[in-house]
């Protein structure tokens, strides 16, 4: 009833000036997410859409042909953003923008690469007349303990995690300074906060990302606002490519999820919503280190 109820508020007009307008998007992602199940997942209403206000806005998402860069790539464009989508592989972008639709910009980069990012960076600001939103997603984990991780598993983690991170916020950041406006939402890790055995190179990596975004935010206010989101476990393809390096079976999989407070891993089309709130509309958030996390931090 409370959805109906507020659906009615919302499609009943005079919205734009009300307490409904004013909390829009996040109240919209709840609606979503308890009272517009379909079939095939949650959808918003027509009536909870036209109060987005991500209509005619430019996004950039890298790291998204899968996870939380997929997630939020099609949360984005379902918003009514124009996205840019970007991850190595080309074709399979392609497929991906296919099936989003809206009008998706493919723009293949190695955020490894600084070449590589600024050309795709310069290409997605020229096709869309510049970005607003920033959704750095793109990244990697291979667990290693200290006697198996070599010189060069250490340097590709700090290479895509790290740098790749300074090359695509080095690359905004200077064109986002010129034109006086922008956000940028990296998604770092409960592991930005703490350590943990076999994840050495992927804990100085987050953390690293972490230092490298609350500097810039002190050096891009007040126009510029920068963030990371803080995920716990997510239930992703990565996940799963952990999961199987311990062993892969029902019972690791289960003392996993046991080991989150909230005893479930969270989606990512959950870590996008919040992803999404953050970039557009958490107006006095920066240099802010967001947790989501079902409790990984809390103790």
């Amino acid at each position: 009833m409370l959805g109906v109820f507020i659906t009615e508020k919302c499609a009943g007009g005079g919205h734009q000036d009300s307490l409904w307008f004013q909390k829009d998007f996040f109240f919209a992602a709840l609606l979503r997410d308890h009272y517009y199940r379909g079939a095939d997942g949650p959808r918003f209403s027509e009536e909870i859409l036209m109060l987005s206000r991500l209509a005619g806005k430019t996004a950039f998402v890298t790291g998204a042909s899968s996870g939380v860069g997929l997630a939020s790539a099609r949360r984005l464009a379902e918003l009514g953003a124009r996205v840019a989508i970007s991850a190595r592989r080309q074709d399979l972008l392609e497929k991906l923008a296919s099936e989003i639709g809206k009008d998706v910009v493919v723009v293949p980069a190695d955020v490894a690469d600084s070449a590589s990012v600024d050309a795709a960076v310069q290409r997605a600001w020229n096709d869309m007349g510049g970005v607003d939103y920033v959704v750095h997603a793109a990244g990697i984990v291979t667990p290693a303990p200290i006697g198996e991780l070599t010189p060069a598993l250490w340097k590709q983690h700090i290479d895509i995690n790290l740098t790749g991170s300074y090359n695509v916020l080095r690359a905004f950041a200077m064109r986002m300074q010129a034109r006086g406006e922008g956000s940028i939402v990296s998604i770092a890790s409960d592991l930005s906060f703490k350590g943990l055995a076999n994840y050495a190179h992927y804990c100085a990596s987050k953390a690293g990302l972490a230092g490298l975004s609350k500097a810039l935010a002190l050096e891009l206010a007040p126009n510029i606002r920068v963030n990371c989101v803080c995920p716990g476990p997510i239930d992703t393809p990565m996940m799963e490519s952990e999961l199987q390096w311990f062993g892969g079976s029902d019972q690791v999989r289960a003392g996993a999820v046991a080991a989150v407070p909230l005893k479930r891993f969270s989606s990512p089309e959950e870590i996008a919503d919040f992803v999404i709130y953050v970039a557009a509309e958490m107006r006095f958030a920066t240099g802010s280190l967001l947790s989501i996390d079902g409790g990984t931090t809390a103790g």
